[in-house]
């Protein structure tokens, strides 16, 4: 460098810019080989909330368990969002979703222990909820720097900074104080989340609504897994019989039947949808529809989940149960409900994204909503049996009734794609 350089001003010499290395995404944007790597720890992290339910069958479990898969889910939203601004497997982005993951799975790892640390160790509720506290800081820190100087979408930040600045307080707080206020303070700490992030604006940017929809199909597969996953879990450690085959496959039906009713015609739909639209309506559609609507769909999975790891447990652990046993009522419901939940968030789905009722669905919500009352008393595989052929019954007569709307929308699916 020559002396006159070492002469120039500091103020006049060219400012190097910070290498955060954002890239910002397009119309065509795909979803990157790391938020699929994100989603594993997800994977895991609705597993341990079957189990911590599975552990303590009770209303009181359940409620917990919907907290914790709350707590989950927002985390996930918030990311996803954030990769539809700026690719998630490039420079600071990139880092914050392997911080995420890391804070995510310290979380999964807590959640047997979220309401009653067992001593020897650091306490588990501190941990989930200062884990959980990091992951939406970081989110919120990196998505200003992926603003890229948008002054809308910074000010939609800094709005949005104050109910989850809130309730991550509430939640370590909670946390720290443990016992019925820990419990109020979570619970508080939703309200606050949910609602407040809900009314902080729409200022948000959707650049790549292809993306956005095919994150939420992912996170409903991942549910749809964990189901399976439950089943195997149950019967883990038992023999292999004819009764656990036949509670395996049930299993699978039912998941198949939901997989069915959400990736055969209302993905594409939902997804035609989310890109005719533009701007504000955008962005207001994907936050109502995926970011809202998906919660009691997935979470519908997780209590299916559950009842579906018990009816395993029930017919293959013979030295406990027999096979004439029926479920716990709270695994009965969990089984049923769950469903109910799937379909009526279905509902709500088709309602937001072109205002009408899928009535044959409507109708099925209702049945299964009523179908405990009547199946209470049967063994725990006729129980699973009867949801099964339902759902069957269903798939089977949208197929027939609506053929032709049904070719017409994978046709244009497939044209798209």
């Amino acid at each position: 460098m020559s002396k006159d350089a070492d002469r120039t001003p500091a103020a006049a010499r060219p400012r190097r810019r910070l290498r955060t290395h954002i890239v910002p995404t397009g119309e065509q944007h795909a979803v990157t080989t790391l938020e699929l790597f994100f989603d594993l720890v997800f994977v895991f992290a609705f597993t341990q909330v079957t189990a911590f339910m599975a552990d303590d069958l009770g209303l009181r479990g359940v409620l917990r368990g919907l907290v914790l898969f709350a707590l989950l889910w927002f985390v996930w939203c918030s990311y996803t969002w954030l990769g539809n601004q700026a690719r998630a497997d490039e420079g600071v982005v990139r880092l914050a979703m392997i911080v995420a993951m890391g804070a995510t799975f310290l979380v999964a790892l807590a959640i047997p222990e979220a309401w009653g640390d067992e001593g020897g160790g650091i306490s588990a509720p501190v941990v989930l909820a200062v884990a959980l506290a990091v992951v939406r800081v970081v989110h919120l820190g990196v998505y200003a720097v992926a603003a890229l100087g948008d002054a809308g979408l910074r000010s939609q930040l800094v709005r949005t900074a104050v109910p989850v600045g809130i309730a991550v307080t509430l939640l370590v707080v909670g946390a720290v104080i443990g016992g019925p206020t820990q419990t109020v303070l979570w619970a508080i700490a939703l309200v606050v989340d949910y609602t407040g992030v809900y009314a902080s604006g729409t200022d948000w940017r959707l650049p790549a609504p292809g993306h956005f929809a095919e994150r939420y199909g992912l996170i409903v597969i991942i549910a749809l897994g964990e189901s399976i996953i439950a089943v195997g879990v149950g019967v883990a450690d038992l023999p292999l019989t004819v009764p656990t085959i036949a509670a395996a496959l049930l299993g699978l039906v039912v998941s198949v039947a939901l997989w069915w009713a959400y990736f055969d015609v209302v993905a594409p739909v939902a997804e035609r949808e989310l890109r005719r639209r533009e701007g504000t309506e955008r962005v207001r559609l994907a936050r109502d529809s995926y970011t809202y609507l998906h919660f009691p769909m997935v979470a519908g999975v997780i209590y299916l989940a559950l009842g579906v790891k018990k009816v395993a447990e029930y017919v293959g652990d013979e030295s406990h149960h027999s096979l004439a046993d029926p479920l716990p009522a709270t695994a009965l419901w969990a089984l049923y409900a769950g469903v109910v939940a799937y379909l009526l968030a279905h509902l709500g789905f088709r309602l937001r994204n072109v205002g009408s009722l899928n009535r044959p669905r409507a109708v099925v919500a209702v049945v299964l909503l009523l179908a405990p009352l009547a199946v209470q008393s049967l063994p725990a595989l006729a129980a699973l049996a009867v949801l099964a052929a339902v759902l069957v019954a269903l798939i089977v007569f949208e197929v027939v009734h609506y053929a032709d709307a049904r070719a017409a929308v994978r046709a244009e699916a497939a044209q798209h794609h």
